[in-house]
């Protein structure tokens, strides 16, 4: 082995087979492609040899559904036989445009019924598969982390049953607490970060970008997410502010507690371009205010990179806040549903995570390290590099 990856004697787990609900069938197919392209491509000294049967494939993806009666019942159902393999089993619970009929009325999908699906599709193959692996990139119930008086703990519960139905993993992308994962400490939980992502999609689209202490920082729009702030403004070498969020605890207003103010804690912003990083976008409501916030202390570009753009409350605010000058650019990944208008706006940007899920799915099918996919350090500061020396040869 070498550059701790999978050598090309490393034998796979068993037959790696890809369980994609239509939730996310797009990213599946992504990515789906991306690991056949990865495997034609590596050298294999033991290609013909049982431990490798099945290696080598056009396409990963099993034939599976979850049909719903009329009364709006479902069941999952795999169409092929899934005997022995190592099973990758995808879900997007943040797809609200798929529907069913109940009764003859149009319900939208809710993260609750796709749960219910993944569940349905891992009963399906539990029994015949050597081992079952759950890719959930946006974590069900992951905001509901932890209990405030009288109240439930959903994703500590989702995790255990997964876990107790016989999942070996749960990969997910940047956990609102990762924390979480001391509901199944036996078992495997993987929480992968998309920062190389984020600079990749940034610097493919911004030629001008002055990466140094004296023309950028990164901002965290709360102290939860110090943590993310630190490690790109560390890799980056530029410096990172924070706000901190006082909000109304005597006041619930759709679900949470309102902000009632944003304090700033860090250096002067005034003529630097700033990345804003979050977990996700839900109404946007804080992040915008953020935003306007740092353009009222004469920053110069306002970025924001997060994971998950839900944008529950639609696309109007950001529209008004991107004439007004309050925001330049919006970064989100492909691992949840994005509304097709999203796509069209001019200050979006895509930060594709196909290729990085398939070498995730690519690595622990060889039950093998997956540090060098998860460490992204060496990754960015190459690109930076190779940006400075693109940009200089325009010149």
């Amino acid at each position: 082995m070498s550059n701790g990856k999978p050598s090309t004697v490393t034998v796979p787990v068993a037959t790696l087979k890809i369980a994609a609900l239509e939730s996310c069938k797009d990213l599946a197919e992504k990515v789906d492609a991306k690991i056949a392209e990865i495997r034609k491509k590596r050298a294999l000294e033991h290609k013909t040899s049982m431990e490798f049967r099945g290696y080598e494939a056009d396409s990963y993806l099993i034939d599976c559904k979850c049909p719903r009666f009329g009364s709006g019942e479902a069941k999952g159902r795999i169409n092929e036989s899934v005997r022995g393999t190592d099973l990758f089993v995808m879900v997007d619970v943040g797809n609200y445009s798929l529907t069913y009929s109940v009764c003859g009325h149009e319900n939208h999908m809710s993260p609750d019924d796709h749960y219910q699906d993944l569940k349905r599709i891992i009963s399906a193959a539990m029994a015949t598969s050597h081992r079952v692996n759950v890719i959930m990139p946006f974590l069900y119930e992951g905001r509901q982390h932890k209990r405030t008086r009288r109240e439930s703990l959903d994703c500590a519960l989702s995790l255990q049953e997964l876990t107790n139905m016989g999942v070996a993993n749960i990969i997910t992308f940047d956990a609102h607490d990762p924390r979480v994962v001391n509901s199944i400490p036996l078992h495997g939980f993987d929480n992968y970060m998309p920062p190389y992502q984020f600079v990749k999609a940034i610097l493919s689209n911004v030629k001008d970008l002055q990466i140094d202490k004296e023309h950028l920082m990164v901002i965290s729009p709360d102290e939860g997410g110090m943590g993310r702030a630190v490690y790109f403004a560390n890799v980056l070498g530029v410096d990172m502010g924070m706000f901190y969020k006082r909000r109304d605890y005597s006041t619930i207003v759709g679900g949470k507690n309102p902000i009632v103010e944003h304090q700033f804690l860090g250096t002067d912003v005034a003529g630097k371009d700033v990345i804003i990083v979050d977990d996700m976008i839900s109404s946007g409501e804080s992040m915008l205010d953020v935003a306007k916030q740092l353009k009222e202390r004469n920053a110069a570009r306002v970025f924001i990179c997060t994971p998950f753009g839900l944008f529950t409350d639609g696309f109007e605010k950001f529209d008004e806040f991107y004439e007004k000058g309050y925001i330049n650019y919006v970064v989100t990944t492909n691992l949840t549903y994005r509304n097709p208008e999203l796509l069209t706006k001019p200050y979006y940007l895509e930060a594709d995570m196909s290729e990085f899920l398939a070498l995730i799915i690519d690595t622990m099918n060889h039950d093998f390290s997956t540090e060098h996919v998860a460490s992204p350090t060496e990754k960015i500061r190459n690109i930076v590099t190779r940006y400075y020396e693109d940009r200089y040869q325009t010149f």
